[in-house]
């Protein structure tokens, strides 16, 4: 499974002679989803190195837009990258053009602000 040959447990219990159900009871254990966990950051240790070269040969594409992309990814990588979403700075003062009492009618009236 961690390479890829079985695709599902009932794929690798059939490959290993083991019965499904037992391959997943045994999968449940610790120190064998441990050892399975071990295995499949070997395999991505592998599978990363791979990956990088790949990105690394598309910056010497003759499409544009892939070149684009993958410069972006390594920029990304070293910190180098523009802002994801675009940064708006609005400056808005509202003010009241009504004021609204809710006050009850047994407290004072509220005072008179004098406009134009």
């Amino acid at each position: 499974m961690v390479t890829g040959d079985a695709k599902n447990i009932t794929a690798a219990a059939a490959k290993v002679g083991l019965s499904r159900e037992h391959l997943s009871r045994e999968l449940n254990k610790p120190h064998v989803a441990d050892f399975m966990k071990q295995k499949v950051m070997r395999h991505l240790a592998v599978a990363t190195t791979r990956a990088g070269a790949v990105k690394a040969e598309l910056l010497d594409c003759d499409n544009a837009m892939v070149r684009d992309r993958a410069s972006s990814f390594v920029l990304g990588l070293a910190g180098i990258a523009p802002t994801s979403q675009p940064s708006v700075n609005v400056s808005i003062e509202v003010r009241a053009g009504y004021v609204i009492d809710l006050r009850d009618d047994h407290e004072l009236p509220p005072p008179v602000i004098p406009h134009e």
